[in-house]
This record gives structure tokens, C-alpha cells and sequence, in this order.
């Protein structure tokens, strides 16, 4: 030991310190936290399916931090109601007024002209959030190709027909971010979710792909997975039939709260986080056992299918 640190005047003068500088540390590392959503002021968001559930709070959450915001989706009276929320917040100072437009990514036809109204609004999209989406529950063999082509409409063509319509606005202002939502599911498949872990799989292929084809144009892509989630979108999901499942699943309820994940998101675009697991233990060794050991998964599948199918009997 030096000199120096032998001397008690020394660790007397630490022991002294150390009630200011703690304390200084923490303010320090919280500032330094804070300052970093600095930079999504005055950003121009474009939330899809923003009228209920987690494109809502992301919508909240945005606003929060300054952005201009585009609201999205079917509703045009959720829409307004979700605007009116957003502007009566007492809590938050942002000059920017959102705006509502009416997209419904079933009707293929009408994305190009909804994404240039949508560029008339601010001139530009900073960052689009691909959040609208359906879910599904049933036997892939009871399903109607009906149903398979409309998740996929709305979960994977919807998403990719609005990208493509807004990117070549990105590269030319060399400035984007693209975020997909996709989900614990678009990594591995379950049983009776057929339809939508297949539109999941495909949209985060597409988007592994564009991350790496417009990287040298400042665009950035960033695909978030998501487990369960306490929204709405188990009771709204199709059946095999096209009907309404109109239940709230045991795992829907014990998912993560709608405002834990936005915030989630939101730090993952203000790190530039490329891929986002938003998951339990059990989901993410799922993940990997699929590809580790694929026998042994399978066959935890397919316990879980007979399981079920059983209890229905």
C-alpha cells in the first residue's frame, strides 16, 4: 500500500466525501439518462393501430418526450379521442399538435395515398412505428385461407406496402429510424397461433433484411419482440373462423403492462438498439432452445398442443 493510502487523513477525508458524492453520482447518471430523449424532440413519429391499446401508450409516451406526432389507424373517433387525451396532459409541454389520419392497412390501395398525406403534414417521418397488427387463436387446419391472408394483410403486406412508401422520403433526408413491432412469436412458433406467428416470422425476416440493404443511408431498422402484453388484442383476435375470439387469455393479463413496453421501445430507439427483447426468462430460453436443441422444443410444442387439446375435450 502507498504512502498515500496508508495515511488516515486519507480514507478520512473519502469517508467525509462520500455523503456528497453519492448523491452527486446518482443526479450525474440521471441527468446524464434523461438528457438522452433530448434528442426526440421535435421528431416526427408516425404511430399505426395509435386509436387503443399499445400504439396508444406509445403515442403518450412519444408526446411525452416532444415529438410531432401522426396518429394512425381505423377509428377516426378513437383516433380524435387518443389526440384530445394527448393535448389536455397537463404533465407534458409540447408545442407540437398531433395529427389524426385514418389508414387501414387491409385496403392496400390507399397506403400510398394516406403516406403522402402523411408527408404534406410535417414534410418528412422521422421515425414510423409499425405497431398496428391482429392476432389469431385456432387449429391451422380448421383455418380459413381467408383468415391466414388477412393476418398476413394486416400484420406483414400492410406493414411492408406503408415502409416502402414512406423510405424513399428517408434516404433522401439521409435520416430515418423504422421501427417493426413484431413478437416473441415472429422468433418461434406455438401452437394454435398459426396464422400469426407465420405473419410475426415474416415481417421480422423482411426487416433483418432492410436493416442491412439501407444501412449506408442513414436509415436505421429496429425490430422489437414483444411477449404477452395487458391490451386488448386477444379479445379482438380471429378464429380459424374469422369471428372474434372475444377472450382475455390468462397470458394476456399476466403480461408486461402496456406502458412498461413503450417506454421499452421508446429507449430502444433513443439507443439505436437494432433488436429489442421484451420477454420473460422462459420466452427467451424458448428462443434459444429452438436453435440450440430444435427435438427437444418440438416436442415441448407438441406436450403443449396435446395438452390443451385435452382440457378442450
Amino acid at each position: 500500500m502507498s504512502d498515500e493510502l496508508a495515511n488516515p487523513n486519507t480514507w478520512q477525508y473519502v469517508c467525509y466525501s462520500l455523503p456528497v458524492i453519492i448523491p452527486l453520482s446518482v443526479f450525474m447518471f440521471n441527468k446524464c439518462c434523461s438528457n438522452k430523449y433530448n434528442t426526440l424532440k421535435s421528431k416526427v413519429v408516425l404511430i399505426t393501430g395509435a386509436s387503443s391499446g399499445l400504439g396508444e401508450t406509445l403515442a403518450h409516451e412519444f408526446y411525452s418526450h416532444g415529438c410531432a406526432l401522426i396518429l394512425t389507424g381505423r377509428n377516426p373517433t378513437e383516433l380524435e379521442r387518443v389526440k384530445s387525451d394527448l393535448l389536455s396532459r397537463n404533465d407534458v409541454k409540447n408545442v407540437n399538435k398531433p395529427c389524426t389520419l385514418v389508414l387501414d392497412l387491409i385496403d392496400q390501395s390507399t397506403i400510398e395515398v394516406v403516406s403522402q398525406k402523411v408527408l404534406g403534414v410535417f414534410g418528412r417521418v422521422d421515425i414510423l412505428i409499425n405497431n398496428a397488427g391482429i392476432s389469431y387463436r385456432g387449429r391451422a387446419d380448421a383455418t380459413t385461407a381467408e383468415v391466414d391472408y388477412k393476418v398476413m394483410l394486416v400484420n406483414y403486406f400492410g406493414q411492408v406496402a406503408l415502409t416502402k412508401a414512406l423510405l424513399p422520403s428517408m434516404i433522401h433526408h439521409k435520416s430515418g429510424h423504422i421501427v417493426a413491432i413484431s413478437s416473441v412469436q415472429g422468433k418461434i412458433a406455438v401452437p394454435f397461433r398459426s396464422a400469426y406467428t407465420a405473419s410475426k416470422h415474416a415481417l421480422q425476416a423482411f426487416f433483418d433484411t432492410l436493416r442491412a440493404e439501407i444501412s449506408h443511408h442513414k436509415v436505421k431498422v429496429t425490430v422489437v419482440s414483444p411477449g404477452y402484453i395487458q391490451t386488448n388484442l386477444s379479445l379482438n383476435a380471429l378464429t380459424g373462423s374469422g369471428s372474434k375470439y372475444g377472450i382475455m387469455d390468462e397470458s394476456t393479463m399476466a403480461g408486461y403492462s402496456a406502458e412498461y413496453v413503450a417506454q421499452q421501445i421508446v429507449e430502444a430507439v433513443v439507443d439505436d438498439e437494432q433488436e429489442v427483447i421484451i420477454a420473460p426468462l422462459y420466452a427467451r430460453l424458448a428462443i434459444g432452445l429452438r436453435y440450440i436443441w430444435p427435438r427437444l422444443y418440438f416436442w415441448i410444442m407438441k406436450y403443449r398442443a396435446n395438452r390443451y387439446t385435452s382440457q378442450k375435450m
